[in-house]
């Protein structure tokens, strides 16, 4: 039997808004994207991929994306925000000497506090338990450019052995894939501080690996570097695997803004990514079923 993978990229919360239509407008067309057997999740994905394994609906957590944006609260990727993002990703290097110039300046910026990011994140997770799916959520090492995948059974060390460790929460885990450098605090876990999963790739697709199908949904698929797009890891899978990559629409980018991290945005982006499952129904069930 095979087995398949749901890959969920970042995105910001319009990101959120787009995936979350999206699944629910196939749910409503009989495929039911949760059924993975493996979800990977980064950033915005990561708090779909909370969603979807919480064992709320399709339509419930859609209803949620088109009503108030709640605790939601807007943010800007200014020009001195890109440019601490951008010029590391220029240089030359390893991914992790990349990651962690783009740590180091995540770690300086001055931002709302932890705690209150948290909360925002806390109200965007239904359910504080990690679920049996195999779920993997992805962060960035801020000091080390490690990439790191949270799963049911990651543990949360705090010293050199000393102190006893313990299990990562679902929300933390979140929170850390969700921190999008220079314009949210750094999510400490552990003895570690972490950076959003997508500060290299806005998939990590490459974790599919193993899968014999792989759906993306990426509500920005454009990379620096082939290694780091969707479509590269993808072609890296092998030509056994059967893949689909869904980016959105024209229709939905437009609904999207220009501003992934404004809530305003959330609304539209839901409604045209439920719109947009039309199109692409029959390519996902060929592959799904």
């Amino acid at each position: 039997m095979s087995s398949r993978a749901l890959v969920l990229g970042g995105g910001g919360v319009t990101g959120i808004g787009w995936e979350t239509g999206l699944i629910a407008g196939l749910a409503e067309r009989g495929i039911h994207l949760s059924e993975a057997d493996r979800i990977i999740g980064t950033s915005a994905g990561s708090s779909v991929a909370a969603t979807l394994t919480s064992g709320i609906s399709a339509n419930d957590a859609y209803q949620t994306q088109i009503a108030s944006h709640g605790s939601e609260k807007a943010a800007t990727l200014g020009i001195s925000n890109i440019a601490r993002l951008l010029g590391p990703r220029l240089l030359p290097g390893s991914d992790p000497a990349i990651a962690r110039r783009i740590g180091r300046a995540a770690l300086r910026a001055s931002t709302v506090s932890e705690a209150e990011r948290r909360e925002i994140i806390a109200h965007r997770v239904p359910s504080a338990k990690w679920p049996e799916t195999d779920l993997r959520i992805i962060a960035i090492n801020a000091n080390t450019g490690e990439r790191r995948v949270f799963t049911k059974d990651s543990r949360a060390f705090k010293d050199s052995g000393v102190s006893k460790d313990s299990g990562v929460s679902l929300v933390d885990a979140v929170a850390a894939s969700c921190a999008v450098p220079t314009v949210w605090p750094p999510v400490t876990i552990g003895a570690h501080r972490y950076i959003d999963g997508g500060t290299l790739s806005g998939t990590n697709t490459d974790l599919a690996a193993g899968c014999d199908v792989v759906v993306v949904l990426a509500p920005i698929a454009i990379a620096l570097r082939k290694r780091w797009s969707a479509a590269g890891q993808l072609a890296a899978l092998g030509p056994s695997v059967r893949t689909l990559l869904i980016t959105p629409s024209n229709a939905a980018k437009q609904a999207m803004g220009r501003n992934s991290l404004d809530p305003a945005f959330r609304e539209t982006a839901a409604r045209a990514g439920k719109d947009q499952a039309a199109t692409v129904a029959d390519a996902v069930h060929r592959l799904w079923s």
